[in-house]
């Protein structure tokens, strides 16, 4: 095997947008940038390889999983009906001991605190120490542990990144605790885990099916979801230039297959399998994982939903880099015709050329390329599978299909080249017989290897159904019929499902527990790298793949999505384009400045600062400028694509122009120029509500712009406004505007917070309970009634009465 060490970065690598890992090192005492304040703290040698000093529970030589080779490997997961206490004790102990050795990996204190290079996740202390945080804060929940360990670290810690774009930076200027502080954090925090594992009846001999209604669930949860952070930190150090990483001496090695290759163009059958389509024929496929199955599942795993799959055909292995160098050197990356409008985009912002861990090692034009693991790198190793996000996916399948079918009847017109369903890759794997037991047995999984294996391997029709690397599929992760939120977990899965997360499945090299299983249903962004690769289907056109996608031209609510010229003639016209009202109603006043008035109003009486103001469901921002004639800063998030954009662009341009139907054919022009100096105050961001950036804390005033009522989990939102680091300051006024127009749609009725009768057969408010999810925190000061008017036309418009709620933080 042959390792290219702490090799110099390529110098075309040093473009700031480009993603091949270019980064130079932090000079000493540099100021260039807020994360690096962080430097310095920590009295522990933070360099490879760590002291004794380091662990916080089991040293690896003596933790259950040490392989005889003297690398850690995954324990299986427990069966929930028959694992002794000893079992549990082992499973949590193996995946604590495998987190601090991959975190032994990062070389120097840099390595903790420089974000990634596309400012999209926070920097690893955060994942460092996010694990031990959910074991406190899950526990608390199921009432297993009655207080935090350290309430600060477990608010700063709690809620990670769900970034909405490639471009939807994180600015990282987070003053995170040292890691010597961390250390002492999760020594505190094993001990606890570990006294629950020690005492809990529910554990004892002979115990009951441990189920997800029993408050043990939680320390499963704690466990698994250990398990999905191990791998997804490992995707971000390979991210990381490589004099900030070193493969940890108890970490797997790289699979042997590792060695150099030819840096010519890599050959079909000798540098890489050929890999031609098997056909698949039709069937029918049952999803979901069954309840009372023994061993802990993540929400989205439950339910079930039957789908016939008509007949098809799939490559029998994943793509390999080989394969994927054809792609690359024809110049597949400039080629607009093979990308999605969204994929194009993403492509030329990174200015991608070239999988991302690849990296360059010949003459430019020589598309010579070697590969960067998770902690070196190595000569190119063209038969393993090659990974990529799900754009460089998509834009494959589409040059494939051009390819294949300019060879003179290989590819019929009607045939259409995709990646797989979620129920054609169940189809392969009912087809194939695989089972969890059968796979524990053969495929690159629960660690065994520290890397990608060869593609191919085995007898089997289709190769690599688990294992070795995800595998995009062509659907939206999505619920199935049945689904349930886990009071525990509320908001794991629910966000996600918005047609903006594509689907993976099979696992990876590095998945492990849950991850592991035949139930796991995963999912990322489409720009978003994870150890995942693909493989193509192909089938007639005519025939149904099964694919489950979300409209994008639909808010997250399923209905139609406001009109972009409707929503700016509301929040800049109204005075003018609400006059024929007045005939049935008298003169409506301007809703944005209604709110606006009402909110600064109880400033001076509040105390209130006017630093900064959010508001969350802000559409085209007209309260956004508004307010900014009196905070200095103003932050305005919505999720719908289309009214961020039109916001930006008035910003942008200083001027809101819009043409909006009168009468038939007649139409009618408005046009205002907009305060420039106002206009400097407001940043426009495109952003999910249930998963705020985590440097949003500490706002004078929040406004939730009718926003509650169209997420799947509004306590996502409500908890994020108190504690250490609320979105609201102390003194700071929040007011919550909604209809309260609850929709099993969009939220699942078990997480309203009204609307409906209890067990007792009383009515519940979601006025009531809004108040007490914000107790003792929040003061209510005042209840008004609103109506909010959309122009449709002029003689149409719709009128909603909005319950507003001004609330002040105390002190």
């Amino acid at each position: 095997m042959q390792e290219i060490q702490n090799k110099p970065e390529h110098p075309r690598d040093a473009h700031g947008r480009n993603p091949s890992l270019g980064m130079a090192m932090v000079p000493a005492g540099s100021t260039d940038s807020g994360w690096t304040a962080n430097l310095g703290q920590s009295e522990m040698d933070l360099s490879c390889p760590r002291g004794s000093d380091w662990w916080t529970g089991k040293n690896p030589d003596r933790c259950p999983g040490i392989s005889r080779e003297g690398y850690l490997t995954a324990l299986p997961i427990p069966n929930l009906r028959t694992c002794t206490r000893q079992q549990v004790r082992d499973y949590f102990d193996n995946g604590w001991t495998i987190t601090e050795a991959l975190f032994a990996s990062l070389n120097t204190e840099e390595a903790f605190y420089r974000p990634p290079y596309h400012d999209l996740r926070h920097p690893m202390v955060f994942y460092y120490a996010h694990p031990a945080v959910l074991y406190v804060n899950k526990l608390r929940v199921a009432g297993l542990v009655h207080s935090p360990v350290d309430e600060y670290i477990e608010s700063l810690f709690e809620t990670g990144v769900d970034e909405m774009s490639w471009d939807d930076m994180a600015k990282n200027h987070i003053r995170w605790p040292s890691i010597d502080q961390l250390i002492a954090y999760r020594r505190q925090v094993y001990e606890l885990v570990a006294s629950v594992i020690e005492s809990h009846e529910g554990i004892a001999d002979g115990h009951r099916p441990i189920t997800m209604n029993d408050p043990l669930w939680a320390l499963f949860m704690g466990f698994e979801h250990e398990r999905i952070h191990i791998e997804t930190s490992s995707v971000l150090m390979r991210e990381l230039p490589l004099h900030l990483v070193k493969r940890s001496q108890w970490l797997p090695p790289l699979h042997p297959s590792a060695s150099e290759a030819s840096r010519s163009a890599p050959r079909a059958g000798d540098d890489y399998p050929v890999n031609p389509f098997v056909p698949v024929s039709g069937g029918t496929v049952t999803l979901g994982k069954p309840v009372d199955f023994p061993t802990f599942g993540w929400d989205n795993e439950y339910g079930e939903r039957s789908q016939k799959v008509d007949a098809f055909e799939v490559s029998r292995n994943l793509i390999s880099n080989g394969e994927f160098w054809a792609f690359v050197s024809s110049g597949g990356y400039l080629e607009k015709r093979y990308w999605s409008d969204t994929g194009w985009r993403w492509r030329t912002f990174r200015n991608v050329k070239w999988p991302t861990f690849w990296t360059p090692c010949g003459p430019a034009g020589s598309h010579e390329y070697s590969l960067r693991t998770c902690f070196e790198t190595v000569a190119m190793p063209w038969s393993w599978p090659c990974v990529v996000n799900y754009h460089e996916a998509r834009a494959y399948a589409l040059w494939r299909h051009e390819m294949d079918s300019s060879v003179d009847g290989e590819v019929p017109a009607d045939i259409v080249y995709e990646l797989p369903s979620e129920a054609q890759h169940q189809r392969l794997r009912q087809l194939c017989g695989q089972t969890d037991d059968t796979v524990a047995e053969t495929a690159n999984l629960n660690f065994r290897w520290g890397s990608e294996s060869p593609v191919g391997q085995g007898d089997a029709p289709v190769s690599d159904l688990f294992g070795n690397v995800w595998q995009w599929l062509e659907d939206h992760f999505n619920p199935l019929p049945g689904f349930r939120i886990h009071r525990y977990y509320d908001d794991f899965s629910t966000p996600c499902y918005d047609g903006e997360h594509q689907m993976i499945m099979g696992g990876s090299f590095i998945s492990i527990g849950d991850e592991a299983t035949s139930h796991a249903r995963f999912h990322f962004r489409p720009h978003f790298f994870q150890h995942s690769g693909f493989r193509l289907a192909r089938r007639k056109a005519s025939a149904a793949s099964g694919v489950v996608l979300l409209n994008d031209d639909k808010d997250s609510s399923g209905s139609a999505s406001g009109s972009v010229a409707s929503e700016l003639v509301s929040h800049y016209f109204a005075a003018e384009a609400l006059s024929p009202l007045e005939k049935v109603s008298g003169q409506l006043a301007c809703y944005q400045q209604t709110v606006a008035d009402w909110l600064t109003s109880y400033i001076d009486e509040a105390g209130t600062g006017t630093g900064s103001a959010l508001e969350v469901g802000g559409s085209v921002g007209g309260l956004a400028y508004i307010l900014a004639g009196r905070f200095q800063k103003v932050i305005s998030v919505d999720l719908r694509v289309h009214l961020v954009d039109a916001a930006q662009k008035l910003r942008e341009t200083g001027r809101v122009e819009v043409c909006v139907p009168e009468e038939g054919a007649l139409t009618r022009d408005y046009l205002r120029e907009l305060d420039a100096e106002r206009l400097n105050r407001i940043d426009f961001r495109r952003c999910d509500p249930s998963s705020l950036p985590a440097d949003y804390v500490g706002f004078d005033a929040v406004v939730l712009s009718d926003v509650i009522t169209r997420l799947p989990s509004p306590s996502a939102l409500l908890s994020r406004m108190y504690g250490p680091r609320g979105l609201v300051a102390p003194r700071g006024l929040l007011l919550v505007l909604s209809a309260f127009d609850w929709s099993e749609r969009v939220t699942p009725k078990e997480l309203w917070l009204g609307g409906y009768v209890d067990e007792s057969g009383s009515p519940v408010s979601s006025e009531d309970s809004l108040r007490s999810a914000l107790a003792p925190e929040f003061q209510l000061l005042q209840k008004r009634d609103l109506p909010m008017v959309i122009r449709h036309d002029s003689r149409r418009f719709e009128i909603r009465m909005l319950t507003g709620l001004l609330f002040k933080r105390s002190s």
